[in-house]
């Protein structure tokens, strides 16, 4: 028997039995198109959208590349997710997304060009970054189009992108390794529900295998800007209260938030560690908090592309601190400022390890666990 060429099977559509038309929740469905393949070469898939095409987005993207042949269900999960990040961010920003998690996300301090932001982003992380999807909130232009096309990028979404990048993106006799790259308009995105008193009748809904289904409301944050946040404090039965002693600096908060929105999107227990408008590194899926840091940590040390000190770096974690480990571990290497939901019942240590640390704390009131 021929041995089977398992080069291929990343390259060819693997068509299931799909209907063209579905309902669910008494919503008319229409099949949008065959995927190239669900999460995995062997597991067919499909993609739909609401027939009545009310505020789509991602329902209604354009493809301007194809590849060889379209889209995965990781690659369409990998845009959304970045586009969860980015519809928060109020300057250009980029977010480079691999397995449905952030491995760098950058967003524009001063006048920086688009190319730059994307550098910053991509250099995070540049190893995760091999083979990812690469999503913006802004127009591509040329300069970021051919510094996309250096490394091997899976696909690329945006708003919008110039002619002149549109032509980079498609010159495969300068750029053979991507000849693969798949190029997604999205409709604009910046209107997309985010926060809690923005109304949706969007449900999230997982699927067991046996059938059965979990429907809930989407993850909507009360967290605006900065001033949402709230200075640390703890009122102990035994040793009283407790206030966090240094107040965050403006440009601290500025990256505080700046975590907190990607953070939103990775895979819990999640930690983001950040400065000046870029990510140092993502923590995620780590099943204790203090391991979610040390991950971050040894990224950051060993991965990033730039400075390896962590001083005056921020840290956001989806979930509060059981223990002041992960304080602990994240302070002595150089965090200054952090934001955790509150609400453990050891948040008076946690203050106590900033305050001995000299590291500002806030509160965001919220968690923002994702179990994707």
């Amino acid at each position: 028997m021929a041995e089977p060429d398992l080069k291929k099977m990343y390259r060819t559509k693997t068509t299931g039995d799909f209907p063209d038309r579905i309902e669910v929740l008494g919503r008319a469905y229409e099949k949008a198109e065959d995927l190239r393949y669900g999460t995995n070469p062997h597991q067919p898939a499909a993609f739909y959208r609401p027939a009545d095409g009310a505020g789509l987005v991602l329902g209604r993207y354009e493809m301007l590349k194809t590849g060889k042949s379209g889209l995965s269900q990781t690659n369409l999960e990998d845009i959304h997710h970045a586009v969860g990040i980015l519809k928060y961010m109020r300057r250009p920003a980029c977010a480079v997304m691999k397995h449905c998690n952030p491995s760098g996300v950058a967003i524009r301090v001063a006048e920086q060009a688009l190319v730059d932001v994307y550098r910053r982003a991509r250099d995070a992380d540049a190893q995760a970054a091999f083979g990812g999807v690469v999503a913006f909130n802004t127009e591509v232009d040329l300069a970021t189009a051919e510094e996309i096309m250096q490394t091997i990028i899976e696909g690329v979404a945006a708003p919008a992108f110039s002619a002149e990048a549109l032509d980079a993106l498609n010159d495969f006799a300068r750029f053979k390794r991507n000849k693969d790259i798949r190029v997604v308009r999205l409709p604009d995105f910046s209107k997309l529900p985010k926060y809690l008193d923005d109304s949706t009748d969007v449900l999230e809904m997982k699927v067991f295998d046996d059938g059965s289904i979990v429907l809930a409301k989407p993850y909507l944050s009360r967290v605006k800007t900065a001033a949402d946040f709230a200075p640390a404090y703890n009122e102990h039965a035994k040793k009283g209260r407790i206030d966090i002693a240094r107040a965050a600096t403006d440009r601290e908060r500025d990256d505080l938030l700046f975590a907190w929105y990607v953070n939103i999107h990775v895979r819990s227990n999640g930690v983001v560690i950040a400065r000046n408008g870029q990510t140092l590194a993502v923590g995620t899926g780590e099943q204790d908090r203090v391991g979610a840091v040390q991950q971050a940590i040894h990224k950051a040390k060993t991965k990033y592309k730039g400075d390896e000190s962590l001083d005056g770096a921020v840290m956001a974690s989806d979930g509060f601190f059981p223990f002041r480990d992960a304080v602990d571990a994240a302070t002595r290497e150089g965090v200054s400022a952090i934001v955790q939901p509150g609400g453990s019942v050891n948040d008076y240590e946690a203050i106590e390890a900033c305050n001995e640390a000299g590291a500002a704390m806030v509160f965001s009131m919220e968690r923002c666990f994702s179990h994707h």
